[in-house]
């Protein structure tokens, strides 16, 4: 298997299913600015984080094919700016009044190097869950690791090879454009070969980590808008959902029924069924995960104009409903009036 090299993706893909639809990723640059960390293809969708790990959770704001050379940071856009500012921006460095400026530069030497002699208390290590199953492909947790679960028996248990973990224990530290970790010494400028640096410690790999588990244990059931528009063949549902996790989420599209079960941050989940309010071709709807929503398109057996999304058991009374922008249900997002073959004869008369 290849491994893609877009940023926000770094999967392992077969290069015979390789889709324009395969590979979900970022094709601005990293923007890293007062601890904010986010990207600059989608800062305005995805806000800005402080940790390292909820920025490389942040889903990608482009479709398109596996690649496996190196993605160029775009010249010509906002993102080159952005970037440097990071770069540009000088570390503040406490200054005594009453001294002059050997004095002051005096002390800021001896800050640096109190700085970086004081010792690194290292945080608590997180253990790999034996007990909960694992898919394959599932990648290692740990920081600097990227390897991926093949068998419990090669990436789990005994002493092979496989079961080997070389990561970093400590976060990673971003300082005036150099890059690293803060439990070795090496640092470089490019963020792609940030992700290169190899670990400096051994040990076991983590693929469902123990307390993510007692997490998963105590999740909290949410709930999520979801809007509509139609169009004479399709409806299009828009449920808003921040940053579903795509891989544990499920979505199942049946004849008369919608199927939603999405994992969100935070340990909250929305799970709901949306009975239509009518027939669909399961066959030819799809749905698509996004930074804030999930959309999910639905074909219609037949031309008729839907009254709502869900059906009811009350009575409606008897009206005609216009596609598009022209109502107030069922008609967010549309950008014209469209009328079907029965409104279009009631309009003629």
């Amino acid at each position: 298997m290849t491994r893609c090299m877009r940023r926000g993706c770094g999967k392992d893909y077969i290069v015979a299913e390789n889709t324009d639809t395969s590979c979900t990723y970022h094709p601005g640059a990293p923007v890293f600015h007062e601890g904010l960390k986010s990207w600059s293809c989608c800062s305005t969708v995805n806000k800005p984080v402080l940790d390292f790990d909820e920025f490389m959770k942040i889903p990608g704001c482009a479709v398109g094919i596996h690649s496996d050379e190196k993605q160029s940071v775009p010249n010509n856009s906002k993102a080159s700016a952005e970037v440097n500012l990071t770069k540009a921006t000088p570390q503040p460095w406490p200054i005594t009044l009453g001294t002059n400026a050997g004095s002051a530069s005096s002390e800021r030497h001896t800050a640096a190097v109190a700085a970086a002699s004081t010792p690194i208390e290292p945080p608590q290590e997180e253990e790999d869950d034996l007990t909960a199953p694992v898919p394959s492909g599932t990648v290692c947790k740990r920081k600097g690791c990227g390897v991926s679960f093949v068998s419990e028996n090669e990436s789990r248990l005994g002493d092979g090879p496989g079961t080997v973990c070389t990561y970093h224990p400590a976060p990673p530290i971003f300082r005036e454009g150099s890059k690293g970790y803060l439990c070795c010494k090496r640092r470089v400028l490019e963020f792609e070969e940030f992700l290169k640096i190899e670990g400096c410690t051994k040990g076991r790999h983590v693929f469902v980590p123990k307390l993510q588990s007692t997490q998963q244990l105590t999740e909290q059931f949410t709930d999520c808008r979801i809007d509509h528009y139609q169009t004479p063949r399709e409806v299009h549902m828009s449920v808003f959902a921040k940053q579903v996790d795509k891989e544990r989420s499920y979505i199942s599209i049946e004849e008369t029924q919608v199927h939603l079960d999405l994992y969100l941050l935070s340990q909250k989940r929305f799970k709901r069924t949306v009975n239509l309010f009518g027939p669909v071709l399961p066959q030819e709807s799809s749905y698509k995960f996004y930074g804030t929503k999930v959309e999910v398109q639905l074909k219609k057996s037949d031309t008729r104009s839907w009254t709502l999304l869900e059906r009811t058991s009350h009575s409606l009374g008897n009206f005609g409903l216009t596609f598009g922008v022209g109502g107030r249900t069922g008609t967010i997002g549309g950008k014209e009036i469209i009328l079907d073959e029965q409104n279009s004869i009631n309009r003629v008369l």
